[in-house]
């Protein structure tokens, strides 16, 4: 295929929006597909009110309540889903009293507030606030908290979790992998005698197996696959002065059927004619989830840490009115977040309902349009 170039229009995309236009990027796979930039006289989010169940969303994930955040026997909370991918909350307050091994899946924790402790088969890993834990399939491991105020998101994997390719950045790009932390061989060889628990998840479904000694006993390991960690401070993002990317090229871990890609704060585009605030576009073939984790959310009103947006494939979305104004006084972004994009629809569960804004998607609305140039 080759393009076309049709009516009024910006010679070079995100760069020199015609003045009174609304640029949205519609494109297919993610941004990795192919694309036409399509520029519209008013916001493709200025509609007056939307019938039907295709709403976009936004979720105070504070004020879920997990199990686990007032028994120790507890666990997290799902509230999001599909068959690829679940997203859970869990606020565990206490040390697990069992070990846990997920034989559904990879899971992934983001930790959002708290400290303590991951042990794993592999050995422990101890956790702070902007830590991602890849634990993969079949590990049996605890969570031993030293902290009581704490919050993790936990993204469940049907499929392994892999680093991105890198291309011509080349392998040190965006992270170096040396960066990445591996636990140390922690055989519990000296732990009282009894009876342990490890809960083994297959189909959705716990069975408790039972030992008479401490589960995790490995004395040593090689090899290439184990659990990691990678803190959201040793991201170093791609930017370009005079062009704004696309979320894509801040991806973080890859599963074949969706993505998670890490926001950290960079510099502004520099060139004048640049757009410097994300543009509109209707997810045409992903399904996007943001989690706010940390800092002031640009594109975003009224969202904070610990909240959550949902934007569902084949409705627009885009910044808040006012963004662009309000960027244009900075020179830095000064925000983490973290985004899933599913390749499958995702569907909340009702403990997601529960703590879902019902005027959301009415928030792009305002008195008059306004113009981004």
């Amino acid at each position: 295929m080759f393009g076309h170039t049709r009516g009024r229009v910006s010679r070079q995309a995100h760069v020199g929006i015609p003045e009174g236009t609304f640029e949205e990027e519609f494109g297919r796979r993610g941004f990795f597909g192919r694309v036409s930039h399509v520029y519209h006289a008013h916001p493709p989010t200025g509609w007056t009110r939307i019938e039907g169940p295709l709403k976009p969303a936004a979720l105070d994930l504070t004020r879920l309540e997990p199990s686990d955040a007032h028994e120790a026997s507890g666990e997290p909370v799902v509230f999001l889903r599909n068959d690829d991918v679940q997203l859970k909350i869990s606020r565990r307050a206490e040390p697990m009293p069992f070990w846990v091994r997920n034989a559904d899946g990879d899971d992934v924790w983001f930790v959002h507030r708290g400290k303590g402790l991951f042990e794993t088969d592999f050995g422990a890993l101890p956790f702070e606030p902007g830590d991602y834990l890849v634990i993969p399939r079949g590990t049996t491991y605890r969570v031993v908290p030293e902290t009581r105020d704490n919050m993790f998101l936990v993204i469940e994997s049907r499929e392994e979790i892999t680093l991105p390719e890198k291309g011509m950045l080349g392998p040190q790009a965006i992270f170096d992998p040396d960066v990445l932390e591996i636990p140390e061989p922690d055989a519990h060889l000296d732990a009282p005698a009894g009876e342990y628990e490890v809960r083994i998840k297959r189909l959705g479904v716990q069975t408790s197996v039972f030992y008479p000694y401490h589960p995790l006993d490995v004395v040593g390991w090689k090899g290439t696959l184990s659990v990691w960690k990678l803190n959201v401070r040793d991201i170093r993002p791609i930017v370009s002065p005079r062009y704004h990317l696309p979320p894509s090229v801040h991806t973080t871990f890859l599963a074949p059927k969706f993505v998670i890609c890490t926001f950290v704060p960079r510099p502004f585009e520099e060139d004048p004619d640049a757009n410097r605030v994300p543009f509109y576009h209707r997810n045409i073939d992903f399904d996007e989830v943001i989690f706010y984790h940390d800092g002031d959310f640009f594109s975003r009103k009224n969202i904070g840490p610990g909240m959550l947006t949902f934007h569902p494939q084949g409705i627009h979305h885009g910044p808040h009115p006012g963004a662009s104004e309000k960027v244009a006084r900075k020179t830095h972004t000064d925000e983490v977040a973290v985004m899933v994009d599913a390749r499958n629809p995702l569907f909340l569960t009702p403990a997601g309902e529960e703590v879902s804004n019902p005027g959301y998607p009415m928030s792009w609305q305002v008195a008059a349009p306004e113009a981004r140039r």
